[in-house]
């Protein structure tokens, strides 16, 4: 048979309770609370930029290393017979960027001497 209940051990038992609901009830406060939300949203955005970023630095020094290794020996020499078609072909682009830009201004570079 169970046991009878003084009301002394009831209303200990509803004091327990009670606290027990208090410490609950500040939890949930605490955890919706707005300084908390952003807190916790600006912290998974700054996870988020790390990942992407961390992603972004692997992808792009392997990008590196394979346009490194196209033009330089596994010994550290260079490869002349790429570097130096590589090098004419940005030189020979480099001077018909600038040539059509010239010709794209009224007059050239002589309009721009005469105006200052």
């Amino acid at each position: 048979m169970p046991e009878a209940r003084t009301p002394a051990d009831i209303e200990a038992d509803i004091i327990r309770r009670r606290q027990e609901l208090a410490v609950a009830l500040d939890e949930i406060a605490v955890r919706v609370h707005p300084k908390t939300i952003v807190g916790d949203a600006k912290a998974r955005a700054a996870a988020a930029v790390d990942r992407t970023a961390g992603r972004a630095y692997v992808v792009a020094n392997r990008a590196v290393s394979d346009v490194r290794a196209q033009f330089v020996s596994e010994d550290g020499a260079p490869r002349l017979e790429r570097v130096v078609p590589a090098a004419v072909l940005t030189a020979v682009l480099v001077g018909g960027a600038l040539t059509l830009s010239s010709r794209r201004r009224p007059g050239g570079r002589r309009a721009r001497r005469h105006r200052k």
